[in-house]
């Protein structure tokens, strides 16, 4: 049994890595995609972890498999498909370490998880069942998610969603704004941006955000504010936690790390949502916080993910960024 099942995309980031001598942009190839550095940052931080989804039977998914398995995360419910290719990103970096994506996927082996394949024993088994909206771009994917969560909620298992805005990956913003909103009913638990909060409610302040998905049947929204760190909302509840001043490189994977270690938190309390307290949510968020900047220190998607004595060490050793 693994304590987390993340479903959703499993991809290459290619992000950039010099020049040649003649200027000639480099690229380093890192095993990413948001559910996956989800999976393996639950497990470099003390919980048990598996993935579902699909890659392409070519180099880039034999490669992606093996790093998952590497990283211990179980891939038992990893198709590798003959008929469609490993979705590939290109990142671009600004000098703040935030990122631009360039998708080669169109579809992408990714969008080929087809409910009526998968071992549903998979989400019998797990906790917290974690899903995001990039597998809704194209079917049979498009139908499975929403299936999915809806069957882990009737197992009584938990729900957690990360909207991950990309527009590059959808035809039309209002068509991918319209299917982002409709998995938020069956989400216990988002993380969201305040751009993604902003875009999902159609409000303007963080406060009136997170009530519109609380008063939609989520229990706990976290919104991530980069250098800002994170706002915390229940419905009995709000507060905000700064971040570490650690030195920002690639800001890739920093989201997935902040929520992988903060669902791994949930997970070992052994709690139910409704018993969670607000001091045990501060410490959460600030473990979750640490995980985030630690992993902004280094370029790559899983390559750069902490584990638990990089989080610990930066709680202990670095600043907050006040």
């Amino acid at each position: 049994m693994a304590d987390i099942l993340s479903a959703g995309e499993l991809i290459i980031d290619f992000t950039p890595a010099g020049t040649e001598a003649d200027g000639r942009l480099l690229f380093s190839r890192n095993p990413g995609g948001a559910p996956a550095n989800l999976a393996v940052q639950a497990v470099r931080s003390g919980v048990t972890a598996s993935f579902l989804g699909s890659v392409g039977k070519d180099m880039f998914g034999v490669f992606l498999k093996e790093t998952l398995d590497r990283c211990q995360v179980d891939t038992s419910g990893l198709t590798l498909t003959e008929d469609f290719a490993t979705s590939l990103a290109f990142v671009e970096l600004s000098e703040t370490g935030d990122r631009d994506f360039s998708f080669y996927r169109d579809p992408g082996a990714d969008t080929r998880l087809d409910f009526s394949q998968v071992d549903l024993s998979l989400i019998d088994r797990c906790k917290i069942f974690c899903f995001g909206s990039l597998l809704m771009t194209a079917e049979p994917s498009r139908s499975t998610i929403p299936k999915l969560a809806a069957y882990a909620k009737s197992q009584g298992k938990l729900t957690a969603y990360d909207p991950n805005w990309r527009p590059a990956l959808w035809k039309d913003q209002k068509e991918g704004v319209r299917f982002m909103q409709s998995l938020v009913p069956l989400s216990d638990i988002m993380k969201v941006s305040d751009e993604e909060l902003f875009l999902l409610t159609g409000k303007n302040s963080l406060k009136d955000g997170a009530r519109a998905l609380l008063d939609q049947g989520v229990f706990l929204v976290v919104t991530t504010l980069g250098p800002k760190g994170c706002a915390v909302f229940t419905r009995a509840f709000s507060f905000e936690a700064p971040t570490y001043n650690t030195q920002v490189k690639d800001t890739t994977g920093s989201g997935d790390s902040f929520f992988g270690s903060l669902l791994s938190k949930i997970v070992q309390s052994s709690s139910s949502l409704a018993d969670l307290t607000e001091p045990q949510l501060k410490e959460f968020a600030d473990f979750a916080n640490a995980a985030g900047a630690v992993c902004a220190t280094k370029p790559g998607g899983i390559p750069a993910l902490p584990d638990l004595s990089a989080i610990e060490t930066c709680r202990k050793e670095i600043p907050l960024l006040r």
